[in-house]
């Protein structure tokens, strides 16, 4: 079953790049990203109390408190995110954001020394990582502005040329990439399952609090129009996590299973270039090929 899982996980975390792209899109709309951080809280927050109701996951206030500066992490970088699709296309922001496994592998290597490297490939991939987010950067900054408007034409969306929009992603990566690294030293001492179920419950008290500032501070009207894409991006990102956990529970398959998992951008390019109608440049897809190589070898590896 490992494969269907990781398959699973792969096409829910894909729908949930679309979906979120959809419902945070909107330059027009200053909050979109906060009313994403609301549904996704709402959403994660629902499966938290499932689990803790009828699954028997144990949780209290100190694993709550342990757990907190990993949820940070996680929920800032996720909002971040959130608020760069607005700024710039998906299939360029996914990649991105999915690099954060080779500024892990950097952070080992910096607080364990080179021997925590794991292997020459592993040093390859990280590398490639790299040059391919630094050639994103420099494309999208020396791209002629009439052949980026000529090229989203057919999406209806036009992304001006701004720092602000290659360095969201860049942000969201390093916090990801802190709270990964960061989660691997709390997991030593707390349950995954009461772990993930504290991160849950967080992220719906943030949640709340964002739709508490947009709703009744700012006085927004609910848009079902617009917001049932977030609804359901948040839907993919929890079911997701859901098969994730299970398919990197067979210890004997996760050499298999991550690399599967962790190309999940690629999937989420094909469904801007699809649903999304997004083009880049011939060097901007050679960047992200070079992003895709380095994270499916370093899936292979399980850095």
């Amino acid at each position: 079953m490992w494969f269907w899982f990781a398959v699973i996980a792969l096409l829910c975390w894909s729908g949930s790049d679309l979906f979120s792209k959809i419902g945070c899109r909107d330059s027009n709309d200053k909050t979109s990203y906060l009313k994403m951080v609301f549904a996704v809280g709402v959403v994660m927050g629902l499966h938290a109390i499932w689990q803790l109701a009828f699954n028997g996951v144990e949780l209290n206030g100190r694993i709550v408190l342990i757990y907190l500066p990993v949820s940070a992490l996680y929920i800032l970088s996720m909002a971040i995110g959130y608020l760069g699709l607005r700024y710039i296309e998906l299939s360029i922001s996914s990649p991105i954001c999915n690099s954060s496994g080779a500024i892990v592998a950097i952070l080992v290597i910096a607080t364990g020394g080179l021997e925590a490297a794991y292997s020459l490939p592993a040093l390859i991939a990280v590398a490639l990582v790299c040059i391919g987010v630094i050639g994103l950067g420099i494309t999208e900054a020396r791209e002629d502005e009439e052949l980026r408007r000529e090229r989203q034409k057919a999406s209806n969306f036009f992304y001006s040329k701004s720092a602000v929009a290659i360095l969201i992603p860049i942000i969201y990566c390093l916090l990801d990439a802190l709270g990964t690294f960061a989660d691997a030293k709390v997991l030593e001492t707390l349950d995954e399952d009461s772990a993930n179920a504290a991160y849950e419950l967080t992220f719906l008290a943030v949640g709340l609090i964002c739709g508490a500032y947009v709703f009744l501070f700012k006085k927004e009207k609910p848009d079902v129009r617009k917001g049932w894409p977030r609804f359901v991006g948040a839907a993919f990102e929890t079911v997701g996590q859901f098969f994730y956990i299970y398919a990197l529970a067979d210890s004997r398959h996760v050499a298999y299973a991550a690399p599967i998992i962790s190309s999940y951008c690629v999937v989420s390019v094909l469904w801007s270039r699809i649903m999304l109608k997004e083009k880049l440049s011939l060097r901007h897809y050679l960047c992200l090929l070079l992003v895709v190589i380095g994270i499916v070898i370093m899936g292979i590896l399980d850095i």
